[in-house]
């Protein structure tokens, strides 16, 4: 039975093995690009041009009213039956800034509006074209464990507050330095779980709901804000890692996020995938208070 999947972050690095991979696994499945719009076309074409079913929706995700326009062409498409039945959402895009002082149009801090609240309007917005069974996936990080051994003191560990300072800019202390833009992205791979943990108290029976850590993967577009010394060591350096135990190769992680998406990695709603499989997130992503609290401040923010 044909079915849409809808991925973000599906144009480079280990997002864009994943969506070849899953097109490759599923054939069956039609997958709904939302991306900017250059990248997403192409990236379109060059899918389909294998034969697969693929569309492009534009989207600029740190843009609240981009994500709602994006969101309801998906809707109006599947609605009218040029998509299959909604079977998948895949929030697979993140970013990290050099500080932690950059503002969406909305006025959120833009590592929170892109690694937080795009993926939550989008959830929202087409949860009621969702058709059981059905799985999201948001991809997390290991940074939000917060130690050396997840960290390997590359970036600093997440400073929780409340949602309403986390999403405003300036909520780290020397907000101009790369040091803050590190940990509001650690932050929000942090809120990213607590959100997974409250989707999977409130979503249908049928829909599950995961979070997917690929570990630390270089060479992505990741650091793409970052300054030239970074982003030199993340394509010409870093990716040497891979050959240790602290690193994994962009085909790996694809291949991880992949079968999670097509359940080829079994984990129960609401749960942590761990590169391939089902773990533990650190102790302090498990606080029903915060979860709550973050779910209730991410209405607020999103709404129309």
């Amino acid at each position: 039975m044909q079915s849409t999947i809808v991925m973000t972050g599906a144009t480079g690095g280990f997002g864009r093995v994943a969506a070849e991979r899953i097109l490759r696994e599923s054939p069956d499945t039609h997958l709904v690009v939302a991306a900017r719009e250059t990248s997403g076309t192409r990236l379109a074409a060059e899918l389909s041009a294998g034969g697969y079913a693929v569309t492009h929706v534009a989207v600029d995700l740190v843009d609240l009213r981009s994500v709602r326009s994006a969101a309801a062409e998906i809707c109006r498409q599947i609605d009218k039956g040029r998509l299959p039945p909604l079977s998948g959402f895949v929030g697979n895009a993140g970013i990290q800034y050099t500080n932690a002082l950059n503002e969406s149009p909305d006025g959120f801090e833009s590592t929170f509006a892109v690694n937080v609240l795009a993926n939550h309007l989008l959830i929202r917005l087409l949860e009621d074209r969702l058709v059981a069974p059905a799985r999201i996936v948001i991809t997390v990080s290991d940074t939000h464990f917060g130690d050396f051994k997840h960290n390997m003191g590359m970036v600093p560990g997440p400073v929780w507050q409340s949602p309403e300072v986390l999403a405003r800019t300036g909520a780290f202390s020397e907000p101009d330095t790369t040091g803050a833009g590190r940990t509001a992205y650690s932050t929000s791979k942090l809120a990213a779980i607590y959100l997974v943990h409250e989707y999977a108290r409130r979503l249908p029976n049928g829909v599950e709901v995961v979070a997917f850590n690929p570990g630390f993967v270089p060479g992505t577009g990741l650091a793409r804000d970052a300054d030239p010394f970074s982003r030199f060591a993340m394509r010409r350096i870093l990716p040497m890692m891979t050959l240790t135990p602290f690193a994994t190769t962009q085909a790996a992680a694809g291949k991880h996020l992949a079968d999670v998406v097509l359940g080829a990695t079994r984990a129960p709603s609401g749960s942590y995938v761990d590169r391939d499989q089902v773990a533990r997130s650190s102790d302090e992503s498990y606080d029903s208070q915060r979860e709550a609290e973050l779910w209730d401040a991410a209405e607020r923010f999103t709404a129309a």
